[in-house]
């Protein structure tokens, strides 16, 4: 075979967009070179050309060896190599390619490998902030990998690896790109589970976490009045049966519209339900629970033990409690007879009140029953409204705004997730047709660690929340980036919603058929290389990509090093880390210290981040 010919072999079978190809006997395996430049044969992923008159057919390799024999040569022994393509579209000599095709290939047709010029016609080099650089093809390192922004964002997205392959790594360059085009009005908002972003963009993204340590570090708060009934219930009193629940949804709604009474909020009584984002003070209506279910005995007739004592009438006089402070009230008496008197309540939720009492005292849950600004007082006005904390999310000056969760109780993390989207979602719905609606501004969710609370399993209220988004939200500007090292454990229906994969090494049989089975693609032979792509190597394909692409993800610079590296346990060629190291004196006090304060070592950081000043 000539040195400078690009022809593999011809066209033996078609059978709709699948070509079975037979190598020319001539064509050496392995590496040939092209005009100085080296090319791998038969590869699968690699590109094939067949010329048609003025245009060119394009074709993706997807099988090598004997499995490529058309069933109609099993029986022959000719001795000839064969490779399956999957013909995926076509180009002008102009250099115009498109998807899809409009003519098919005739036997004995050539074939050809697929060059550099050739693969710029494929992939072109669009000069225009539109298209994001995330790396380069892995078959050419001159050759950028671009991704449509406005595909990537509208239609979601899936960054789906094992631990280690390079998820996040991923994403960074992503994000790096958006904040690198300079896109005056992006918004982008970073659920992360783990506090793994801050570090990459510590100057370039507003950072929310719930015990903030860094000085570019903002408090995060979520408003327990913001949520929807459904989702304060279940973070407050928890399971309820229906009657239940409803006296309960009554009691909320009542002190909601108090409130109105007493503050300047332009809507009316009758318009808001249980569910409005109207303030009330949640620690008012535990003391009143409290004392009508608890406090209150039935000493004779339709009278009560409360009312007694405060006519002076047997009883010594009900101490009240004092709400903010969660200071149950206390009743001192004394009965002629002896006995037990059990509550003349017919809400028989004492259990749920002293649940919601000792939550409302928990220092970790702060962030939620009392977040600063927005805390209610006890007739339920606040200092500061929902449009000043809705501003900080998703309208700071920064594109970015990464939402830290990583001091959540694990517990309550999928209903907080779920209540952050849906607060998000839902203000941006109302307000599609403002300046600041996702309309006029898109924005993309990005969802770390997914598997963790949209599995398959149970319907969660975050499962519930992205669900919406992903079948909705195109319409209304919002899209979601779905990042996970398990797809198999995630809601189908959320996968199958996803127009653009970044699928990494997958090492386990099912979560590769997964990938395989929802990619939109049918190329099976191109994802039967996830277990051997390198750390930081995606398979691209989708809506936001002309043509699936195995891609080298670009390595972030050290100014954004995600917090998601190995530690290293052994490196002989630098200065000596991990287990090398020299042992130095240990005081585990502080250990235990920080510990209980469920804090990281501050002081730490801070001389870290003046040492590399």
């Amino acid at each position: 075979m000539d040195n400078n010919s690009t022809e593999l072999g011809t066209v033996e079978d078609v059978n709709g967009s699948t070509v079975s190809v037979s190598l020319d006997r001539r064509t050496d395996s392995g590496l040939i070179f092209i005009e100085g430049k080296g090319y791998k044969i038969g590869q699968v992923g690699s590109f094939v050309r067949l010329p048609q008159g003025y245009k060119d057919l394009f074709g993706l390799v997807s099988q090598v060896g004997a499995s490529a024999v058309p069933e109609n040569k099993l029986e022959e022994e000719t001795g000839e190599r064969w490779m399956t393509v999957q013909l995926i579209g076509e180009g002008t000599r102009e250099g115009d390619f498109e998807r899809g095709l409009t003519q098919y290939p005739a036997i004995g047709d050539p074939v050809h490998i697929v060059t550099e010029p050739n693969l710029e016609r494929i992939y072109g080099r669009p000069d225009s902030p539109q298209f994001l650089e995330v790396g380069n093809i892995s078959s050419s390192a001159t050759i950028p990998a671009l991704v449509d922004i406005n595909k990537l964002v509208t239609r979601h997205s899936a960054v789906l690896g094992s631990t280690g392959s390079g998820k996040t790594t991923t994403v960074t360059s992503l994000l790096g790109s958006i904040v690198d085009n300079d896109f005056e009005s992006a918004r982008c908002i970073v659920l992360d589970i783990h506090g793994e972003y801050s570090s990459a963009f510590s100057e370039e993204a507003s950072v929310f976490k719930v015990n903030p340590q860094r000085n570019e570090e903002k408090q995060l708060y979520i408003p327990y009045w913001a949520l929807n009934f459904n989702e304060l219930s279940k973070l407050t009193f928890g399971k309820l049966d229906d009657q239940k629940s409803h006296r309960l949804l009554e009691e909320v709604l009542k002190k909601k519209k108090e409130t109105l009474d007493n503050s300047d909020i332009e809507v009316d009584k009758d318009e808001i339900s249980a569910d409005s984002p109207v303030p009330f003070s949640i620690h008012r209506l535990w003391l009143e629970l409290h004392k009508r279910v608890i406090s209150t005995h039935t000493v004779s007739g339709n009278q009560t033990l409360e009312t007694v004592a405060y006519k002076r009438e047997g009883g010594d006089i009900i101490e009240d409690g004092d709400a903010l402070s969660v200071i149950p009230p206390k009743t001192k008496y004394h009965l002629d007879n002896e006995g037990v008197y059990l509550s003349h309540s017919q809400l028989n939720i004492r259990r749920q009140i002293e649940s919601l009492a000792s939550k409302l005292r928990d220092e970790r849950l702060d962030f939620l029953f009392k977040p600063g600004d927005w805390t209610p007082d006890i007739d339920g006005t606040v200092e500061k409204d929902l449009d000043r904390l809705l501003k900080q999310w998703v309208g700071s000056a920064n594109s970015i705004s990464i939402l830290d969760l990583s001091g959540i109780p694990s517990g309550i993390l999928e209903i907080l997730i779920g209540a952050l989207l849906r607060i998000i979602y839902d203000s941006m719905f109302w307000a599609k047709n403002l300046s600041e609606g996702s309309r006029e501004r898109p924005i993309l969710f990005v969802l770390e660690e997914a598997h963790s609370y949209l599995g398959t399993e149970k319907k969660s209220s975050a499962a519930s929340a992205v669900q919406r988004i992903v079948k909705e939200g195109r319409k209304y500007g919002m899209g979601a980036m779905v990042i996970s090292q398990r797809p198999s454990e995630i809601d189908p229906t959320i996968l199958s919603q996803c127009g653009t994969f970044f699928a990494l090494r997958l090492q386990n049989q099912k979560d590769q058929s997964i990938v395989s089975s929802i990619a939109p693609d049918n190329l099976q032979g191109i994802f039967s290389m996830l277990p051997v792509l390198k750390t930081g190597e995606a398979i691209i394909s989708g809506e936001s990509v002309k043509l699936p692409t195995r891609t080298q993800i670009a390595f972030p610079s050290p100014q954004r090093r995600p917090d998601s590296e190995d530690p290293v346990v052994f490196n002989e060629k630098a200065v000596p880390s991990g287990w090398d190291k020299p042992k130095e004196p240990t005081d585990y006090s502080e250990v235990i210290s920080l510990w209980r304060k469920q804090k990281e070592n501050s002081e730490s950081i801070v001389d870290l981040e003046n040492s590399e000043e």
